[in-house]
């Protein structure tokens, strides 16, 4: 299966949005250091400025059975609401202008620190998409453990585990009609993680003055869901134990059965993972994981599973220590 490609994703929507580039090279840092979520995604602006309110049909008519000239009740459709919050996540970095001077490329060594600002605000909004609770923290976005924190045997599937060494596969079906991230609408420009190098500022606080040179970072996200089928989880999987609550395809195959899938779909695990799923790819008798061409750097995923791509995402991030849901 080939890897989509999206025209609202933020690799296309940068080529469209900064013809300098600079937004490219961020989007370029990004996709080389934190996976593919925040890169292979679509973006879209939200339908307010910091809200996306989404309109999911509730019910259907049914009509009724009726007998000549009997009349019956009509029926009709409903309709409910939900509202998607933007985070908004920023810092600054500032370095003594005397320790840049000295550094033998000083335009080397401040792009090296942007790099790390770029990747650690990248790292703390893909641990959002997946671990933010915006009923818990009204700043931040909803992410996909607090919407899939149920089990309901349909869409989050219980391994069994009941320990300290959880973690769980997710499942997201990427598209406009489906799932996407959001960005505040009339900010295109600052889709991503937008840099802004303030140059040599002087800085002042209670210790007194010092001449720095000033990069601020911020990026703004949101995650929507607009079909309820468009995520699911395989939840309370025990990785430090061997036994019957470790990872099971048949949970994998009954979850994706269950969900609305197509090209967009994708399964995200951890290295812990993955090293079992490659594993098991090795075996003869397997037949639902295919490996890929080894053009992971390239955006090929390492792995597919019955067609679906299989997206790795650091431990640090997709932990293996998660709390047992119920």
């Amino acid at each position: 299966m080939a890897t989509l490609t999206s025209t609202y994703s933020l690799v296309e929507q940068a080529k469209r949005i900064d013809p300098s580039g600079n937004q490219s090279q961020i989007v370029e840092v990004l996709n080389r250091k934190m996976g593919e979520i925040l890169t292979e995604a679509p973006w879209l602006p939200s339908n307010d400025t910091w809200t996306n309110k989404t309109t999911r049909r509730g019910t259907l008519p049914t009509g009724s059975r009726r007998k000549l000239n009997q009349r019956i009740s009509q029926s009709v459709s409903r309709t409910t609401e939900i509202m998607d919050v933007i985070e908004m996540i920023e810092d600054y970095c500032d370095v003594d202008a005397a320790l840049v001077d000295s550094m033998p490329s000083p335009a080397l060594f401040r792009a090296g620190e942007v790099d790390a600002f770029i990747e650690g605000l990248g790292q703390t909004v893909l641990s959002d998409i997946i671990y933010a609770n915006a009923y818990a923290d009204p700043d931040s976005m909803h992410g996909l453990e607090a919407r899939l924190h149920t089990v309901d045997a349909r869409f989050v599937i219980d391994a069994g585990g009941d320990g300290s060494d959880l973690t769980s596969i997710y499942v997201v079906t990427w598209g406009q009609p489906t799932a996407h991230l959001i960005y505040p609408k009339n900010m295109a420009a600052t889709l991503g993680v937008q840099h802004n190098d303030k140059g040599q500022v002087t800085s002042e606080n209670a210790d007194g003055l010092i001449e720095v040179y000033r990069d601020h970072f911020v990026i703004r996200c949101g995650l929507v869901v607009r079909h309820p089928r468009a995520i699911g989880r395989v939840a309370n999987i025990e990785q430090l134990s061997v036994g019957a609550n470790t990872f099971d395809e048949d949970d994998l195959i009954a979850l994706l059965n269950n969900m609305e899938t197509g090209p967009g779909t994708r399964i995200y695990l951890n290295e812990t993972l993955l090293t079992q799923a490659q594993i098991r790819c090795k075996d003869k008798n397997n037949v639902y994981w295919t490996p890929g061409s080894g053009k992971e750097l390239s955006g090929e995923p390492p792995m597919y599973f019955s067609g679906v791509p299989v997206r790795m995402i650091s431990r640090e991030i997709l932990l293996n220590t998660e709390d047992v849901i119920a």
